[in-house]
């Protein structure tokens, strides 16, 4: 009797020393993971981060000699300027604490939180580094002939108000657009539920309407609102040549913004644990730059056009900014289609940009407005329902309509792309229109003209 009962008490200290065990590993394999993801983050900032080297490069590249010190001045004081408004008031905006509301999030004023869970940093980080791309872009297209304080001024009201907005809309969890709501499941698979929208959401994974057409959105009509360059355009209507100075810089700024993509779209995954989409991710972008490159190129020639660089890296970047959306979605040879038809997006916003006389000297509207917007469509045309469901999307029986997916994803993504384009347009319209009214938009003659290497 006392032998069986010692064999009881012994087989269950073992058991519960057993449970104990499991639940150690168990925990620091939750907690591995977590920091696992935390490191995934902060290196897709990083690698994000080093985007701006490229906008930098490609922009004082593409752009006279005598302009490039003042250029450069802009853009560090651009990244500068929207990192602190970011900080204060950009992120809450976009993804603060507070979610009640699907139009424009709250909370998490200047990062501050009486309690800060695992990897709110790492979040923040890459967040930023996503909004300063789309801040970049606006740079290239007000070139040569903007003031340093409407620099400066767009910067704020960008970072601060017109892409956190959007940002809500389409990746917060209570945002109208999102692909997940307030009852977004928060268990390890990260799977998302019950989009307001219905289908799956807006799917823009990686942000060809969020990042690129607000950037793009907001750089037309910063161009628009400016004016043409002196000189860019003759009596008779027709563009003149204004080549930059440095195909090199702009060769080498394209790469580096190409290289930086490998943060950008891979890492919004957003966890360490989905290695097998990111490895997708990292090959489809790959597909689509190279044939956005070689698809404008031969466009070009087949219109009767001598080989032209610019032409070619706007190509490459309109491929980028094309399955920057679908990305996770696709097959790759989607990818390659998808590109194919962004170079050829890229080529017919060219020249209709021209034929308005709109000067945009880096070509940021025609790459990230109108091919954003293709990114956002073709989602609707070729993701699959593999591609759905390995994406962790919420309804693998709403996909692409080429295969069979039904209509309701592309008309989800339609209107997002609308809402993105109506509330991008209007808001940086007025802006730039209030700052040339105030007279604070545009150099003076004479300045633009001896293009004097200092801030006005």
């Amino acid at each position: 009797m006392a032998t069986n009962l010692f064999a009881l008490v012994r087989e269950g200290l073992q058991a519960e020393h057993a449970h104990a065990a499991r639940t150690l590993l168990n925990g620091e394999a939750d907690d591995n993971e977590d920091n696992a993801s935390t490191f995934w983050l902060l290196f897709g900032a990083y690698l994000c981060f080093h985007m701006q080297l490229g906008f930098a490069l490609l922009e004082v590249g593409s752009v006279r000699v005598r302009t490039t010190k003042t250029i450069v001045l802009k853009d560090a004081a651009t990244i500068c300027t929207g990192a602190l408004v970011w900080w204060a008031f950009g992120y809450p905006f976009a993804l603060g604490d507070g979610k009640e509301d699907s139009f424009i999030g709250s909370g998490d004023f200047f990062s501050y939180r009486n309690d800060y869970e695992a990897g709110f940093f790492s979040k923040w980080l890459f967040q930023w580094t996503f909004a300063a791309v789309a801040a970049a872009i606006v740079s290239g297209a007000v070139a040569e002939r903007c003031r340093f304080s409407a620099y400066l001024v767009y910067t704020v009201v960008l970072t601060g108000l017109i892409y956190p907005v959007v940002v809500h809309w389409a990746w917060s969890d209570g945002g109208w657009l999102s692909s997940k709501d307030e009852d977004y499941l928060e268990d390890r698979s990260g799977k998302f539920l019950n989009p307001e929208m219905g289908a799956n959401g807006l799917i823009d994974f990686a942000g060809s309407g969020v990042v690129h057409m607000v950037g793009g959105g907001v750089a037309l009509m910063g161009a628009v609102t400016l004016g043409p360059r002196l000189g860019r355009f003759d009596r008779d209507g027709r563009p003149t040549d204004a080549e930059g100075h440095s195909s090199v810089l702009a060769l080498m700024g394209t790469l580096m913004l190409w290289f930086g993509w490998y943060g950008m779209a891979p890492v919004s995954t957003w966890r360490w644990g989905a290695m097998q989409l990111a490895e997708k991710v990292a090959a489809n972008i790959t597909l689509s730059a190279a044939s956005g490159g070689m698809g404008s190129l031969l466009l070009a020639r087949g219109a009767g056009e001598p080989n032209d660089l610019p032409l070619m890296l706007n190509g490459i970047l309109a491929g980028l900014v094309s399955i920057a959306g679908p990305c996770a979605v696709v097959e790759p040879y989607a990818a390659v289609i998808i590109g194919i038809l962004g170079g050829l997006v890229y080529y017919g916003a060219h020249h209709l940009l021209l034929k308005l006389k709109i000067d945009d000297p880096l070509d940021a509207s025609a790459v990230h407005f109108f091919c954003g917007a293709w990114g956002l469509i073709a989602v609707g045309l070729f993701a699959t329902e593999a591609g759905v469901t390995l994406g962790e999307f919420a309804d693998s029986e709403h996909f692409g309509a080429f295969y069979g997916g039904g209509g309701e994803q592309l008309g989800v993504q339609c209107v997002g792309l609308a809402a993105i384009a109506g509330w991008t347009l209007v808001t940086s319209g007025i802006l730039f229109a209030g700052l040339k009214t105030m007279g604070m938009l545009r150099l003076p003659p004479d300045e633009e003209i001896s293009g004097l290497n200092h801030p006005s």
